[in-house]
């Protein structure tokens, strides 16, 4: 059988590897790129709750600045979010270090801010995230 190589056709590449683990053909296991894709599924899921997160900012941001615009899709946004942020955490309890790191939270609040901006061209954001983690991912807090 001819091996598929990892920069040919990663999905072949893939599959191939898989059936190779399966059938206990460790001898012919790609190591290296393995290890590489195993390390990029983690990465993958920390920019998915990042992005998560960020929009979800960037919703309470305006909801906030924007009172007159405030209605029912931005309210479901914001709740969609936070459920999806609350099924990441769930499914991946190790993601929540994440939360509790201040680099990873101001990486979010300033993509946040990024996205804010851009919608609404209000330019006079907060340069840090005046609300608690615990307030942004509570399902019934809305800032005033």
């Amino acid at each position: 059988m001819e091996t598929i190589k990892y920069d040919q056709d990663i999905v072949a590449w893939a599959s191939q590897q898989a059936e190779f683990l399966r059938a206990g053909r460790f001898d012919l296991l790609d190591l290296k790129n393995i290890a590489d894709e195993v390390e990029d599924v983690g990465r993958s899921e920390k920019r998915e709750l990042l992005s998560r997160m960020a929009e979800l900012m960037a919703h309470l941001l305006k909801w906030h600045f924007q009172p007159e615009r405030r209605g029912a899709s931005w309210e479901t946004s914001i709740r969609k979010q936070r459920k999806g942020i609350a099924r990441a955490l769930e499914e991946t309890p190790s993601l929540k270090a994440e939360l509790a790191s201040e680099r990873w939270q101001q990486n979010a609040w300033d993509e946040a801010v990024k996205r804010a901006a851009d919608q609404t061209g209000i330019g006079y954001f907060p340069e840090s995230c005046p609300w608690t983690m615990a307030q942004v991912r509570d399902e019934d807090w809305f800032p005033s």
